[in-house]
């Protein structure tokens, strides 16, 4: 299996990979699609477009802003050209103006108040992110459908594409790179018999796909958006939107350490950067999926600690991100990063063990010893749910990215005080991250129907 670093982490906007960017992905494919068929219909100007959302996406979507990312990317939009817009005045015009104008020149019908349904009925059985697009005439009949599936970190699926794959996931095939690890034995095995590293390995098979240049500038575009978040989310104050009144926090616990650097330890650090990114996330600004939008902040914090605090030098950034994404193609091969398919465990969990494993690398790990840090962070983020509050990026996601950072943190170290020799495999526990959110209800799989998504008392 091959997927790309420059794939896992993606630029875009907040709050939701799942839930934002997989729809403005899908509404984009749609529209490319109708735009071949408008113009050989003989009552083009009469058609309408409709999207209906199912599932985790009808259930949370108005909280993490399907909608507005539906309207965005039937107009033609893409996330990472939105990182300066003012989006909420862009969404008012774009609802303001009833129809979608095709580059040929064509109008065809979209009222996004009504055009846009939340049907909270079974979800598809596929997955639980479904999005069902249409294109019908002035009497009401379907002139073209297309049903995606939104399945993290902004992939989307057809469900022809979808129905044959365990994962599901689209990859390139094996056979296409030197080193076709589908697993971390075969992994560890190859690392072995090659004497490369994890990095190594991944930059390898990267250039079978991407020039040196373009690998290294993508890379570094990945990191320098990272650290603009973080420093953004560490300057911003404020409110974020939504209606729970969340106040941001992590500026002032940044100011607080900087004015008293003696008193700050590690875990303070780690949760003002990790929540500076998350803070953003849920303002709706740019981020970048690491794997995901919900966990967005773990990766940044730890590799940011990093370079700030201890030295970190550029090729160690590219050293980091390879084996971040080395660890979570695995993880989204072997099981999923959506949090609507197998809850937080899929999002902060596999965050925290492509930040542990890639701490590990940095800091001189062997193969055995990254594999054994990844394993300890997922280990620990077993059966986490995904129970937001209103179906908002906020409570208690915001929170558990500092704490997911710190995991990543305590795993690194602690692998690199062993050998590399543990008891339970990193395949093992993504195949018993699997399993947990199979049986997990899907009450707490991001639809906001049960845990702390019910448990406010008002006083």
């Amino acid at each position: 299996m091959f997927i790309s670093v420059l794939e896992l982490f993606k630029i875009g906007i907040g709050p939701s990979s799942s839930h934002t960017l997989g729809p403005m992905v899908a509404a984009g494919r749609f529209i490319e699609q109708i735009s071949q068929l408008i113009p050989s219909l003989p009552t083009a100007e009469d058609t309408q477009l409709r999207c209906t959302l199912r599932g985790s996406l009808a259930f949370t979507g108005r909280g993490h802003a399907s909608d507005r990312a539906v309207s965005l990317g039937l107009h033609g939009y893409q996330a990472r050209n939105l990182l300066n817009t003012n989006i909420d005045l862009l969404i008012k015009q774009l609802w303001a103006r009833k129809q979608i104008v095709l580059e040929s020149g064509h109008s065809v019908g979209f009222a996004p108040h009504t055009d846009i349904i939340f049907d909270r009925g079974e979800p598809l059985p596929e997955h639980p992110n479904g999005m069902i697009f249409e294109l019908l005439n002035a009497q009401g009949e379907r002139l073209a459908k297309t049903t995606f599936f939104s399945i993290g970190g902004g992939f989307i699926s057809t469900p022809e594409e979808i129905s044959g794959l365990e994962a599901p996931l689209i990859m390139t095939p094996s056979e296409t790179c030197t080193y076709p690890f589908d697993s971390a034995k075969s992994m560890l095995q190859m690392a072995e018999e090659s004497g490369q590293s994890i990095a190594a390995m991944k930059r390898i098979n990267e250039r079978q796909h991407l020039s040196e240049q373009k690998l290294n500038q993508g890379i570094d575009e990945i990191w320098q958006s990272m650290c603009t978040c973080i420093e953004r989310g560490l300057t911003s104050q404020g409110t974020l939107p939504g209606g729970l009144a969340i106040k941001r926090r992590a500026s002032d616990l940044y100011r607080q350490l900087q004015e008293s650097p003696a008193n700050a330890n590690i875990n303070d650090w780690l949760c003002a950067y990790a929540m500076a990114v998350n803070e953003e996330n849920a303002a709706g600004n740019m981020v970048v999926t690491a794997p995901t939008n919900g966990a967005a902040g773990v990766i940044p914090a730890v590799l940011y600690y990093f370079m700030q605090h201890e030295n970190g030098t550029p090729a160690q950034v590219h050293e980091f991100l390879l084996t971040a994404s080395a660890i979570g193609g695995l993880i989204k091969h072997r099981s999923s990063i959506s949090g609507a398919e197998v809850g937080c465990q899929g999002e902060v969990g596999s965050a925290a063990a492509m930040a542990a494993a890639s701490l590990c690398a940095i800091r001189g790990g062997t193969p055995e010893q990254i594999e054994n840090a990844a394993e300890i962070a997922l280990e620990h983020h077993l059966g986490m749910t995904c129970d937001p509050v209103n179906g908002l990026v906020q409570v208690p996601c915001i929170e558990r990215n500092g704490f997911g950072a710190i995991k990543a943190y305590t795993a690194a170290s602690l692998a690199l005080r062993g050998t590399g020799e543990h008891f339970m495999p990193l395949d093992s526990c993504i195949a018993a991250m699997r399993e947990t959110g199979l049986e997990m209800s899907q009450k707490f799989k991001e639809t906001s129907l049960g845990g702390l998504a019910v448990s406010i008392t008002e006083c």
